[in-house]
């Protein structure tokens, strides 16, 4: 024991040590739209959240926008696990949204370069969306996404973007 002082932060487990850039919590704002949508504005919270026990990242989202009063009013929320793979370069992530579609996801990250990403190997559970690919980027301390979606109509193309600061 040192006798005094604060405890170190518990380390990462080894395979999540890598995307550790992407552990917190990180609030911003970010617009949307597509050719069968009108374009929107919200604001987001995301957490990143792991046991150093683990082998896996726990991950939240939710989204709200602003009426008039000033009160938020929630949009849209999900929530699932990324999985880094052993190699250290690959990801699996599950992700269950709040309009009950389901993605399985597969991609890379880059832990120098702070990049994360993902495309859908499986979209369940919906009627309209195909595919969804996710870019994650961390560049001073910020942390940025994009957002593509392709449907039985549409080619896979821009839906979301947004920048958020950790808070």
């Amino acid at each position: 024991m040192d006798g005094g002082g604060e405890a170190a932060p518990p380390t990462a487990h080894p395979a999540v040590q890598p995307l550790s850039f992407l552990l917190g919590t990180w609030r911003g704002q970010g617009e949307g739209g597509f050719p069968t949508i009108t374009p929107f504005k919200y604001h987001e919270e995301v957490t990143f959240s792991h046991h150093p026990s683990k082998p896996v990242i726990s991950y939240s989202q939710k989204t709200w926008k602003l009426k008039d009063s000033g009160e938020p009013l929630p949009m849209h929320a999900e929530s699932g696990y990324w999985r880094p793979k052993p190699d250290g370069r690959t990801i699996e992530v599950v992700i269950a949204q709040s309009t009950g579609l389901v993605e399985v996801q597969k991609g890379t990250f880059d832990e120098k370069e702070k990049v994360v990403m993902l495309k859908s190997d499986l979209v369940g559970n919906a009627t309209k969306v195909k595919e969804i690919n996710r870019e994650f980027k961390v560049v001073n301390d910020e942390l940025t996404y994009v957002v593509e979606m392709g449907t039985n109509v549409t080619s896979l193309q821009s839906h979301l973007k947004a920048s958020l600061k950790k808070v």
